[in-house]
């Protein structure tokens, strides 16, 4: 079917400005900004005439230095009006003008973000690091107020050797159990546990060398970068080598909140949009559950068993009623029931495990799941573009997110690792 366009023309010169840019490149970033279902194009001629009788020609270097531009912008003609509004006050020298177009088909390829973003344009600059002699306590209080969890390590000549992440802090370190718990221990467990780290410094516990990426690569290299070595952020150095700021993957999902052109404007449209891509196709549906009268003990026997942060509680019927994470266990349980903390400690002998779970049960009883688990939840369904739920998880800093269908039926949970890995495999030919 038919559709009804507008081809809006400029006809500028090299010398034309905005605001001190270049016409063409002003018009363009505003065109891209506008999030709308629009294409542009830009064309420099080789030679032309102007109204006030200058001549531009490549053919003599002396009048070069003003060829003439044309832009064309494509769009829709229920959106042309407000932008041809816009472009009478950015258009300052030249010729704007419009004619219809019609259309017969639109296509375009759906990508989480613009190819053309570098790393440069949305790492952290002036990233937290730590020398190679910081000692190891230093780095989990620098981690435990932070919202990562991992540091680069700098040599003297602030280059990165290598990174301190949150399992190396457990397994090299002897932190007992994760940032997120460790941040609501007591202060003498805590006070212990620092103690236990300062003997070590960083260059004993990190992870080197350095997996880094070039401040001038393409944000998609990062992106393959962090899932093959399956890290969750990149020291990023310039051409020398030496430090400039960190990408992580939040970096990644916010870039793609504030990026993305408006999928649902164009679909409005009629803009046919491929590589589509929606929850069911990376969410994980093996997911533990308990019922809402499980006993707390089992819960917290379920997470550590199998080292997971998370269950689901749901009804007879499978709907979701809510989520009991370990550290809604480790805050409402840690005073009342001393063995919480050795439970979900990652150091903790195999062979002691059955004893403080024991303690936990004498001290809890059988209280029931319902009682602890987080009701107030944000879900997804499984039609659920990938984009919405990467926005959903930015703006409320959520890690993971429960699946549901119409009913309420829990399906299953997606994660940040899983956006990332199977978010960008429609883009593998481009990364």
């Amino acid at each position: 079917m038919a559709q009804s366009y507008v081809v809006i023309e400029i006809h500028t010169s090299e010398g034309a400005r905005n605001d001190g840019k270049n016409l063409s490149e002003a018009v363009s970033q505003y065109v891209r900004k506008l999030k709308s279902p629009a294409r542009m194009v830009v064309f420099k001629g080789i030679e032309g005439c102007y109204e006030n009788g200058e001549v531009s020609t490549q053919k003599i270097v002396d009048l070069s230095a003003n060829l003439p531009i044309k832009i064309e912008i494509v769009l829709p003609s229920a959106e042309a009006d407000a932008i041809m509004a816009d472009l009478q006050e950015m258009v300052t020298e030249g010729i704007l003008g419009s004619r219809p177009l019609t259309v017969f088909s639109h296509r375009t390829q759906k990508h989480l973000f613009p190819l053309q973003t570098r790393v440069r344009d949305v790492m952290t600059r002036e990233a937290v690091c730590v020398p190679l002699d910081e000692p190891a306590d230093q780095v989990m209080k620098a981690l435990l107020s932070a919202r990562f969890t991992g540091l680069p390590v700098v040599d003297s000549e602030n280059r990165p050797v290598g990174v301190v992440s949150q399992s190396d802090l457990i397994y090299r370190a002897g932190m007992p159990v994760r940032l997120a718990l460790m941040a609501q221990s007591d202060h003498e467990r805590l006070k212990t546990v620092v103690k236990g780290l300062a003997a070590k410094t960083a260059q004993d516990i990190m992870t080197g060398p350095a997996v880094t990426i070039q401040e001038n690569d393409p944000l998609t290299r990062a992106v393959t970068a962090m899932v093959k070595n399956k890290v969750k952020r990149l020291p990023v150095v310039n051409g020398e080598g030496f430090l400039t700021g960190i990408v992580s993957r939040l970096d990644v999902f916010q870039t793609i909140t504030r990026k993305a052109p408006d999928w649902e404007r164009l679909q409005k449209h009629r803009v046919l949009v491929e590589n589509y891509r929606y929850v069911s196709d990376i969410m994980r549906r093996d997911t533990h559950t308990v019922t809402p009268d499980t006993p707390v003990h089992e819960v917290l026997t379920i997470i550590d068993d199998n080292d997971i942060q998370r269950v689901a509680v749901v009804d007879s019927d499978g709907r979701l009623l809510g989520l009991i994470s370990d550290r809604t266990l480790l805050s409402a349980f840690s005073e009342k029931a001393p063995g919480v903390w050795e439970v979900l400690s990652k150091l903790s002998p195999f062979s002691a495990k059955p004893k403080h779970t024991g303690n936990v049960r004498e001290k809890l009883g059988d209280q029931p799941a319902k009682a602890v688990m987080k009701t107030d939840l944000i879900t997804v369904r499984e039609d659920t573009d990938i984009d919405q739920a990467i926005a959903l998880m930015t703006e409320h800093g959520i890690k993971r997110l429960p699946v549901v269908d119409d009913q309420g039926m829990f399906k299953g949970m997606i994660s940040r690792e899983a956006l990332l890995k199977q978010g960008f495999s429609t883009m593998k030919g481009l990364i």
